[in-house]
């Protein structure tokens, strides 16, 4: 167990304490999520007021209604860039490969949108307006450090 809770959710719902990722361009609330897709298990943004969870795969976004959420607290966003993720990054997923996938957030046409960062892709990939979109700096979700 890695100590994260991850719970199976549909049509938007989120737990009463979901980790927020931002907002969308119409100030929708977005949550961090993850979802199975071509046998990718990949980040993705929840926005409970449209109904559906959203994943960057193959340049496009793809809408699911079946996703996990993510609930919990002592979480923060850590800037990075490039690919690159900082100690404590929250690994939320996997490709195909085996790669590990993490949960980054950056700015795009007014938005605050989570997506995958990709290591070995160099960025972070957001679903946005039913594309793929590349941002090369941005934030990681990772998990605060406690003090001892």
């Amino acid at each position: 167990m890695d100590g994260h809770s991850w719970l199976h959710y549909s049509h938007g719902t989120v737990p009463q304490n979901a980790v927020v990722a931002g907002h969308d361009s119409d100030g929708d609330t977005i949550y961090v999520g993850r979802a199975f897709y071509c046998n990718d298990l990949l980040p993705a943004k929840v926005i409970p007021n449209k109904g559906k969870a959203y994943v960057a795969y193959a340049n496009q976004e793809v809408e699911l209604e079946s996703y996990e959420a993510l609930s919990g607290q002592n979480y923060e966003w850590l800037s990075a860039e490039n690919g690159e993720v900082p100690p404590g990054a929250v690994s939320v997923g996997h490709n195909v490969d085996g790669e590990a996938l993490y949960a980054g957030r950056g700015y795009h046409a007014g938005a605050l949108t989570v997506g995958k960062v990709h290591p070995s892709h160099g960025c972070l990939y957001i679903p946005y307006d039913g594309e793929e979109v590349k941002i090369f700096a941005y934030e990681v979700l990772s998990r605060r450090m406690m003090a001892r």
